[in-house]
């Protein structure tokens, strides 16, 4: 059962972030890759990534390179890593490498680590709010509504369409919910083609407020990759391909393959990233610098510096935004619902103070 249970047990980012880390620390320290190796092993609490550092381990052990060792766990150890790694062996920089991942996984982590905070607060309150506003419509309301007409006093109009509306969902609730399953599976399938990707990841940068946010990510990992991909000797084809790989949107991903072939045919990436339209003028900018001066890799880090910096902001304006945004139409939402349920009183206490 232990065994089975590992299976399907995640490496999270954390982890290899602790373990690209440690792996720097070790061999900066100037400890063989064979003893950082079994040290990391021995320290891992992550059981899958354990398993994998042993095997790891013992392939280098056993004569194969790192950079081979860490290709035979893809779902662990990304493309980026391993190409990075392999060029660390070639240069005989490997520490050096490896200091840079280290660095690389953490600013990818406080990346997502952002991202996630910006739509968590939100997502919560407006799941609270809905989650209310359905108890309002299907439980209060129709009790208030059932009293006033035992008594014989009509509803008022907004009354009526919310009691309605709260019976029509009290009596059809299993069909509402599997409407809401067919349709997320539905969804699902769909978004896992690739016009599906391209349509829903084309819809999600054309979002207001958010759309900005998702494209900056997709700027700020792009430039961070391939800067330091061509910083540590990674051939620019390799580079740009393992770029594309780093952007989770596919309209971008696809702008970045398409790149890759421009640059395979001799044109230059600044003038290919024009082509596309999907990028801002100001990074097409700075990269046509960086080529023309052979300060590339430098200009890369500058942009998703830049970048990065500018997703704060964002992430600050959009709480700023969003917060009394949601919170003024639940609120309006839920004044709406109480005000109906208070109507039908006000009507009774006229008909009482009738002579």
């Amino acid at each position: 059962m232990p065994a089975l249970l590992e299976l399907f047990q995640k490496v999270d980012l954390e982890s290899r972030v602790v373990f690209s880390v440690q792996l720097s620390n070790l061999l900066n320290a100037g400890i063989p890759l064979r003893a950082s190796l079994g040290t990391l092993e021995n320290q891992t609490e992550n059981k899958r990534l354990k398993k994998a550092v042993a095997e790891v381990s013992r392939s280098v052990e056993a004569g194969e390179s790192f950079s081979e060792s860490l290709a035979r766990h893809p779902s662990i150890f990304s493309n980026l890593f391993v190409s990075m790694v392999r060029a660390g062996e070639a240069t005989g920089r490997l520490d050096t490498v490896l200091t840079r991942l280290a660095v690389l996984t953490e600013q990818e982590a406080d990346l997502r680590q952002k991202i996630q905070g910006a739509l968590f607060y939100p997502a919560i309150l407006l799941t609270a709010g809905l989650l209310v506003s359905l108890y309002i419509v299907t439980f209060l309301i129709p009790q208030f509504a059932e009293i006033f007409l035992r008594a014989g006093i009509a509803l008022p109009l907004p009354t009526e369409l919310l009691y309605r509306f709260g019976a029509g969902v009290r009596q059809f609730w299993h069909f509402g919910l599997l409407s809401a399953a067919l349709l997320s599976v539905a969804a699902s399938l769909y978004g896992g083609t690739a016009q599906g990707k391209i349509h829903f990841d084309r819809f999600k940068l054309r979002l207001p407020l958010v759309g900005p946010l998702f494209r900056k990510a997709a700027i700020t990992r792009f430039s961070r990759t391939l800067g330091l991909l061509v910083e540590s000797g990674v051939p620019i084809l390799e580079s740009l391909e393992i770029a594309r790989e780093m952007i989770s949107n596919e309209v971008l991903g696809r702008v970045i393959g398409n790149v890759r072939q421009a640059v395979e045919k001799g044109e230059k990436i600044s003038a290919a990233l024009r082509t596309s339209g999907e990028f801002p003028p100001d990074v097409i900018q700075m990269i046509a610098v960086g080529e023309e001066t052979g300060s590339l890799d430098p200009m890369l880090a500058k942009i998703a510096d830049f970048y990065d910096r500018s997703i704060g902001y964002t992430v600050r304006k959009l709480t700023t935004v969003l917060e009394p945004l949601l919170l003024g139409v639940l609120g309006g939402l839920v004044g709406f619902m109480m005000a109906s349920m208070l109507l039908p009183i006000f009507d009774m206490m006229k008909i009482l103070r009738r002579p």
